[in-house]
């Protein structure tokens, strides 16, 4: 009966130590895991796998303008000015380009119409006051007669000079500072002289033949 005693009483630390062994292993398993949880979860915090970024920022509710303080409202508006101030010098130069190009055109249609035929821009003008196109032919007659439409033609016997023969002829300085060589000048004078004088082309034909002169 003592030896069963001893023997039990020998197994009894044995059985104790598995157990102390299982639950030591047990607990680091434990430890493990959580360290293991620890991990994942502050790669999830830091962001540091690719798609953590992408997932969070699609799981953040979206912002809008209520969700702002003023000074918040009033940064991005800043922001946003800024971006447009980084552009707009393109569109100030490319507005400049244009303005040059629009200059550039007016400048080449004032030289045109400089060289211009002097009969043509004559047909082309006598609309605008108020003269019919159709009365050219009274038109052409009369300054062919005076100037053979001539810019410098000069009357030998008076101050008359020009298409018109404009009498003196720095009276067509009113209707531009180059009435000497400019036909369009001093087609605007002869024809705004003949509308108000005489109302059409005819009439101041008409007179020219009765008085020579008109």
């Amino acid at each position: 009966m003592s030896h069963h005693h001893h023997a039990k009483h020998r197994s009894l630390p044995e059985r104790g130590h598995r157990r102390r062994a299982l639950r030591r292993t047990t607990l680091l398993s434990s430890v493990a895991l959580g360290a293991t949880g620890l991990v994942v979860a502050a790669g999830v915090l830091t962001g540091s796998a690719p798609g953590d970024g992408a997932a969070a920022a699609l799981a953040r509710p979206a912002v809008t303008a209520g969700d702002l303080s003023a000074d918040e409202l009033a940064e991005r508006e800043r922001d946003v000015s800024r971006s447009d101030a980084g552009r707009r010098p393109l569109a100030d130069r490319s507005k400049t380009s244009d303005l040059a190009s629009a200059a550039g055109r007016a400048r080449t249609g004032t030289q045109d119409l400089a060289k211009a035929d002097p009969k043509v821009l004559a047909r082309a003008l006598m609309p605008e006051f108020g003269i019919s196109a159709s009365e050219f032919g009274c038109l052409d007659s009369l300054w062919s007669g005076e100037s053979g439409w001539s810019t410098t033609a000069d009357n030998p016997t008076s101050s008359a000079y020009g298409i018109p023969q404009a009498l003196p002829g720095s009276k067509m300085a009113s209707a531009g500072p180059d009435w000497q060589t400019n036909p369009e000048t001093q087609i605007r004078w002869g024809l705004g002289y003949i509308q108000d004088r005489y109302g059409t082309a005819c009439s101041a034909e008409s007179f020219k033949q009765g008085n020579g002169w008109y």
